[in-house]
């Protein structure tokens, strides 16, 4: 039907896999999303659609969405996200769409932002080694010479220096799905997935050459 669909982050756990081995597990929310508007082509044929996820109160909800919603017949909601459909997709407004539409999927791609980690050092925030912390040194975890010699004598252009570290979109490849509940649209994936509790997500189906060997074994 799609390609993606908007989730939130539940947290992680384990559990057993067909073989009996213990797998970390990150639990997804994903759906239900509402299909709020469809994009058509010259052909008529249905390429895009905008899905609306999570609920979102009526008075926070700026006018021009509201009649958006109103038109698609679904309640306002908080995250829109225009995704993909497949070919030949025969998709509605008011539409709803859950967990189900990776039951067919051995792999996906997750984006989402990560924690913020706020004001950091270059041994935190780039892996620095850092001075030693004996025989009287005194830089200890300072960055050292950002601009050394008289030649180029300035900071060059690029130079990993601390700042701000996190609140970043980050995308992890080739997440095994382990297990789906239809029923709750809880997608459960193998590892960890970017972003705090409660954070949203866009999951989409794993279209490389690992994800096909991986459709095949399914």
């Amino acid at each position: 039907m799609v390609k993606a669909l908007v989730g939130k982050k539940m947290g992680m756990t384990q559990v057993f896999d067909d073989k009996g081995d213990l797998v970390p597990v990150t639990v997804l929310e994903v759906g239900p999303c509402f299909v709020v508007q469809v994009m058509r082509d010259a052909e008529g044929k249905c390429r895009v659609i905008q899905i609306g996820f999570d609920e979102r109160k009526r008075k926070r909800t700026p006018k021009p969405l509201l009649g958006q919603f109103e038109k698609a017949g679904v309640s306002p909601k908080r995250v829109l996200r225009e995704v993909e459909a497949e070919e030949g997709a025969q998709l509605e407004l008011g539409q709803s769409l859950g967990a189900g539409v990776f039951s067919d999927t051995a792999m996906v791609n997750v984006t989402s932002e990560t924690k913020g980690r706020g004001f950091q050092g270059v041994i935190k925030r780039w892996g620095y080694k850092g001075s030693r912390m004996t025989h009287g040194a005194k830089m200890r975890r300072h960055a050292g010479s950002t601009g050394p010699g008289s030649t180029p004598g300035h900071t060059m252009r690029g130079r990993k220096m601390p700042g701000h570290m996190g609140c970043e979109t980050r995308t992890i490849r080739n997440l095994k799905v382990v297990r789906i509940d239809e029923e709750n649209n809880l997608l459960l994936l193998k590892g960890a997935v970017p972003g705090s509790k409660g954070s949203y997500v866009l999951v989409k189906k794993a279209t490389g050459r690992k994800a096909r060997k991986a459709a095949e074994k399914k």
